[in-house]
């Protein structure tokens, strides 16, 4: 999830209170925007690479209805703390339901679409965007849904508790990313808006956990071959 970027980055750095992940043109540096679109370009283009061998070809409708829901869910804001609104980022049901590479293509669809239909992060920080939240995510999510699973029987409680915890991390993940990127361009002060950063995406991680996880849950229940490892187990 994350908070609507009209109420600002960072209490003390000239905005309003309220940080975002969405960055607008202008709150980036022209190095980091440019190096946030190399980093993306050269990202995005081996996740299509590998998609295209390693994914099945029953698996491409899920892509595009991830896309859809990831999409639709976005556009739902609901108040967090201070003035703070967030929503469903979606990176880490991605990646639970499509792995890594596939996922990074959905959410960089789902975060360029929001960018020319909505002017939600601009176009020139789209690049920046797109890392922090939808490669930052993905990989973080990744990596913390598998921990648990090496080392836990999958089971229906493992999966819905790896779940929570990766869309958790994953979305402090983007936040911290972020913050990084407004520091390096001079936009904030480090110590003033990585806490700001941290400390509402924590709270708004929390919602993105129980909403993936309540997610896998439902397709636990209907459709369990979507998920590596599940179709056989019981909880």
């Amino acid at each position: 999830m994350t908070p609507s970027f009209a109420t600002g980055i960072a209490a003390g750095a000239g905005l309003a209170p309220g940080p975002a992940l969405h960055i607008p043109d202008g709150f980036v540096s022209a190095p980091v925007a440019a190096a946030g679109w190399v980093a993306t370009v050269a990202v995005v283009a081996l996740s299509v690479r590998v998609a295209n061998r390693r994914l099945e070809e029953r698996a491409v409708p899920l892509m595009g209805v991830m896309a859809a829901f990831i999409f639709a869910a976005q556009m739902m804001n609901f108040p967090v703390a201070g003035g703070t609104s967030g929503h469903l980022l979606g990176g880490a049901l991605a990646v639970v339901l499509l792995g890594p590479w596939a996922a990074i293509v959905v959410m960089t669809a789902v975060v360029g679409l929001q960018a020319l239909l909505f002017q939600d992060g601009g176009l020139a920080a789209l690049g920046a965007n797109v890392l922090n939240m939808g490669i930052v995510t993905i990989a973080v999510g990744w990596a913390v849904y598998r921990i648990p699973r090496l080392v836990a029987r999958d089971s229906r409680p493992v999966l819905l508790g790896a779940a929570f915890v990766a869309g958790w991390i994953s979305v402090e993940a983007g936040a911290i990313a972020t913050a990084f990127m407004l520091a390096l361009s001079g936009t904030s002060p480090l110590n003033v808006v990585l806490p700001a950063m941290v400390g509402v995406h924590a709270l708004i991680g929390i919602g993105e956990g129980l909403i993936t996880a309540a997610a896998i849950a439902f397709v636990l229940s209907t459709r369990p071959d979507l998920i590596p490892g599940a179709a056989p187990t019981r909880a």
